[in-house]
This record gives C-alpha cells, structure tokens and sequence, in this order.
C-alpha cells in the first residue's frame, strides 16, 4: 500500500498536501503580519463576505504548478489567465455556498460516507491496485477506505463529496418544475431534423450605399456621440513605450552554421555513421530521435531547395551543406522514385553564436541594470541612450488584449501594464528574436472617451448610421423587382450580394437571427419573403424547397430523446441561474491593491541603514 502512494498520492492528493504546507509557512514563519500571529487578509469580497487572500494565493499556485507539469513554464498572459480563473471559480463557490444555506441545504454524514463507498473518486478507477483482471474492483477500493493508509486523506475526501452532495441538491431544487412534453420533444426534434434551402440577398447599409452619399454634420457627429454613450465605451487603455535590442543572426552566425556543418561532413566521410550524427546534432528533433531518417515523401513536400538536392544527390552520398530557411542540411538520400524520395537529414539551424551572443548578452545585462524594474520614467531614455536604441511605441493596449508592435504579438507587456504605475518600466522580456523593455507611459480609465478624442470613430459610426434610409428604400426596390423575377435575378440587376444557403437545419442554420431562421423555414418553394431587417443588415430570401422531419422516426426514438432533452435543459436552466446569481452580486476585487510589480515592491520595501 505505501508502493501505491508513492506512485499515486501526489496527482490524488496534491491539494491537501499543499494547502497544509503553505499554511503552516505563512503561519507560523511570521508572514501573516510580520510579527508570527495570526492575521487574516481579504483578496476582495462577495456580497460583503470576504475571499481569503491564503486561501486564494494556494489554489492560484496549485493550479499553476498543475499546469507547469503537463506543458512546462507558463508565460506571464497563461499566469494572469490561472489567476482570473480561479478568481472567477472562488465567486461561484461563494455563491454556492449562500444559496446552499439561504435553501437550508445539507450533506449528512451518512450521506457522505454512502457516496464515498459507492461512488469513487474518478482518477481511483484507473488506478492498478484496484484493478483485477483489467476491471476496477469496488470492494478492493472500500476495503482500503477501511484501512490505516486511507484515514489521513478521508477528511479531503469528505469535503469532496460534500460539495457534490450539495450542488446535486442544488440542481434538484432549481430543476425540479423541469417536466419535458411530447410536443415539445417534437419541437427540438423537428429543429434538428427538418432542412430548408433559400436564396438570400443581403443589403448591408454600410457596403451598399456610399460614403459620398451620406454627407455628416458636426452637430449630427455631436449628437450621435451624446445618444450612443454605451457603444463607445472602452476598457482601459494602457500607452507603452519601448526598447529592443535584436537577436537576430548576422553573417558571422552564418558563417559560423556552415562551417559547423561541413565539420560535421568531414566527420561522416571519415566513417562517422550518418544516423549517429544525426541523433546527436540535428536540431530536428523528430527525425533526430530516428537517425535523421525523413522516411518516404513525395515531390512538393519540403522546402524547394532542400528538394532540388535531395532529387539530384547521387544516392547514399552525403550532400554539401543546403541553406534553406530553417538553416543548413545535410543529406543522404537512399532511395528514390521520379516523384518519391526516402532521406536522412541533419538541420543545423543559424543561431546566434560566439562573440555576436557575447555582445547581445552584455546589451540585455544593462537593460537589465539600467533601466528595469525602476519607478523614474528617465530609466528607459538612459538606457536608451547608452545603448544606442531608439524609444517605440506599442500599439494602444486594451485591457484583456494582447499588445503588439504592428502586427506581431508581444508577450507580458499587456499583464504587466494593468499592473504597473506610470513611469514605471518593466522586467527584461526575452523572446526568441529581441529583449525588450517596456515602460508605462500613461493609462486611460474606463468609460467614454471626449468627443474630441474619438471623433474620427464618432463620424464613422454615424456616417452608417444615416445610411439606413437609402438602404431601406434600395431593400424596397429588391423586394420589388424579385416579385416579378427572383430574388437572385434581382439582386444581380441592382448589384446587391445574393448566395443559395442550405440544405440547413434550424439548429446549424448560418444565419445569425431567429427571425431570419423562421422565415426561411416557413416559405414555400419559389415564395418570396418580406424584407427583414436585423442589427446589421436588410435582407430578402426566397424558398428553394423543405425536407419535413420524419414523425415515424421521432416516435421510435421518444423515450432517448426524453433523457436527453431533460438533462440539456437541466443543464441551461443551472448555467442560467449562475448566470443571474453572478450577475447580482455585489463584487469587489482588491487584487491589484494586493500584488504589486517587482518595482513596487522594491520601492516599498523596508531598508536597512547603508543600503
């Protein structure tokens, strides 16, 4: 039994055992106020309840140190998004847990006990110590809950099967009044089943009627902003300068990857096995691990000038070094057809090498100590300046979006700006090609911006705005015209988009309205709609033909599709009264009092005399 919790307790019990451990640290080390006692500290509240803020940091650094072991070191956007999710998991429990007291909702210990012994925990059922011949054996499992080993971990266990308990009362309670009709049995069915075909002609007032058209005053921009303030709300917006220093590989690093190549060469020719080479230098790892050998592939597949050598290359030779794109290749080529070919490769990428990494290692050290991590704003203009760098600037940075430098995404500098004080500059982030350097220049709250700010947007959205009663009187002109022809004969004569959609169900109908979607399931063949209009456009369809939902089908299936259609809407009905409880509760979140930048912290820290 302890062979079975060396190689099972961590990945079952990890939770348990580091909630203790970090307890006992910010306990008993005199971290909970400085002093050793005992201080609790709120992380925000809910509905007037606080949210422990230890309680909050273990299960963030639970989740994280879960994830690191699957896919390695988390990125700071993967940390914010851990931190955002366990926030947002800590709100429903909470509100759980009120609802489970306002209902009067208990889990009794019989309860408990029943379900641990009849129902076990999901990762046991995989376990092989309660495996016989191949099957999960229950009684091997309630024979160790009986036992010594189990008792330090039934107290986790417990609560487990508490909150289940409890949230399946829940369920029970908002779902009860839940009582699914035949007829509404065939009304999902029908949805799913049934298909229609339409031609749909669509005017978009935005495309189909010209800016020319639409001329907009001052006073019409003015008063568009002042009747649409929620429209033109934004999130934060943080304003970011930088500096980068390159990584990039010059011709030293290139001539450097060639001359490792040909060494490599050099090496096989003089009786070095190309496969040993290959596992040990390649940086294609794939094939690395199977000699370099690429195995069979046909014409097209690869890199043009990889292949140019790889079909000209006398067989079993060993290739001069091919540049391509990924770097330098040595190939042997042992088989080929006309259009096939079967190869072993070495890829020696061009990397930043030797005196070239030297200099841009001693650029990243005095970005480091010159200007990261500072609160003065000139910290980023000194090392500016002692490096020869110029000052960009990132693209505006909305709160929740990744920044960029043009088009190209930016790790890190997003989290950290929603974090950082203006004037404040950041740690050195190294990315495969740059380090860069980021300082907070300003940050925009939330809200509407002035008018003066935003008025270029302002015209813009107004100028569509007014473009709606041309279009309705250019959908009006369709609607005639396909009277007397078609739908698609006409929207050809006056130039508006028109496509055949379907055969489609109601359910993965690719129109985007419901009104839209009952239409084109109640027009006859060849009948032509009214005009409808939605948020974003006009539109005028015509029936093309309707495949009913087959009732003899239904009947045979009534009983599956009751169980089914229950549990679905048991499920919306639950994930509509989280909804609306989360909507109504009061949150406060004091996150970003709580955790600082490095910066902050440093600024903020205690200092002994002489330093």
């Amino acid at each position: 039994m302890m062979q079975f919790f060396r190689r099972y307790g961590w990945p079952v019990f990890a939770a348990a055992a580091l909630l203790l451990l970090v307890w006992m640290v910010w306990e008993l080390s005199g971290l909970s106020d400085n002093t050793g006692s005992v201080r609790s500290r709120s992380v925000g509240t809910v509905n007037g309840r606080d949210i422990d803020l230890r309680r909050y940091q273990v299960e963030v650094q639970q989740e994280i140190d879960n994830q690191q072991r699957q896919s390695g070191a988390l990125t700071a956007e993967q940390v914010e998004d851990v931190r955002n999710g366990v926030w947002e998991r800590t709100i429903q429990d909470y509100l759980l847990d009120a609802q489970y007291k306002r209902l009067g909702l208990t889990a009794s210990a019989d309860e408990i006990a029943g379900m641990m012994k009849s129902s076990p925990p999901s990762e046991f059922l995989r376990m092989a110590e309660f495996q016989t011949e191949g099957q999960f054996d229950l009684p091997k499992y309630q024979r160790w809950l009986q036992s010594s080993s189990a008792q330090p971990f039934i107290p986790q266990m417990e609560a487990r099967y508490r909150d289940e308990i409890l949230q399946g009362k829940l369920v029970q309670d908002v779902t009860a009044d839940i009582n699914v009709s035949d007829a509404l049995l065939w009304q999902f069915y029908r949805d799913d089943k049934e298909t229609t075909k339409v031609d749909v002609a669509v005017v978009v007032p935005a495309n189909a009627i010209p800016d020319s058209a639409v001329p907009v005053t001052e006073a019409q921009v003015a008063s568009y902003y002042q009747e649409h303030h929620d429209e033109l709300r934004r999130p934060r917006i943080a304003y970011v300068s930088f500096v980068s220093v390159p990584r990039l590989a010059d011709a030293g690093d290139t001539l450097a990857a060639l001359e490792h190549a040909r060494v490599l060469r050099k090496e096989i020719l003089a009786g070095a096995p190309f496969a040993e080479v290959a596992h040990r230098e390649s940086s294609d790892s794939a094939s690395a691990a199977k000699g370099g050998d690429l195995g069979e592939w046909k014409r097209g597949s690869y890199d043009p000038k990889f292949e140019a050598a790889a079909f000209s290359l006398p067989l079993n030779t060993v290739s001069e070094p091919v540049l391509t794109p990924f770097g330098y290749h040595l190939i042997q080529v042992y088989a080929r057809t006309a259009n096939t070919a079967k190869a072993r490769h070495i890829l020696i990428p061009i990397q930043v090498t030797g005196a070239h990494r030297d200099k841009l290692d001693g650029m990243a050290d005095t970005l480091e100590s010159l200007g990261a991590e500072k609160l003065d704003p000139a910290a980023l203009d000194t090392v500016a300046h002692a490096l020869g760098l110029k000052v960009g600037r990132l693209n505006p940075v909305r709160e929740g979006e990744r920044a960029q430098i043009g088009l190209e995404p930016i790790p890190e500098a997003a989290v950290w700006a929603f974090q950082a004080r203006p004037g404040e500059t950041s740690r050195v982030v190294e990315v495969p090609y740059a380090f860069y350097l980021f300082r907070l220049d300003s940050l925009t709250p939330a809200g509407v911006p002035a008018l003066s700010q935003i008025h270029t947007e302002v015209e813009q959205l107004a100028r569509q705005h007014f473009k709606w009663p041309a279009a309705r009187i250019l959908a009006q002109q369709l609607e005639a015209k396909a009277k007397t022809s078609s739908v698609a004969q006409a929207a050809k004569e006056l130039k508006i988009p028109e496509q055949t959609m379907g055969p489609f169900t109601r359910i993965g109908a690719p129109l985007s309205d419901g009104r839209l979607v009952g239409m084109a399931f109640a027009l006859d063949s060849g009948q032509v709609s009214p005009v409808l209009e939605t948020k974003e456009a006009i539109y005028l369809m015509q029936g093309r033909g309707r495949v009913k939902a087959d009732s003899a089908e239904f009947a045979k299936k009534l009983p599956s599709l009751k169980e089914q259609l229950t549990r679905q809407l048991r499920q919306q009905r639950m994930r509509n009264y989280m909804e609306a409880l989360r909507a109504s509760a009061k949150i406060e979140d004091h996150r970003a009092e709580i955790f600082k930048t490095e910066a902050q912290v440093e600024a903020t820290a205690p200092r002994t005399p002489g330093t």
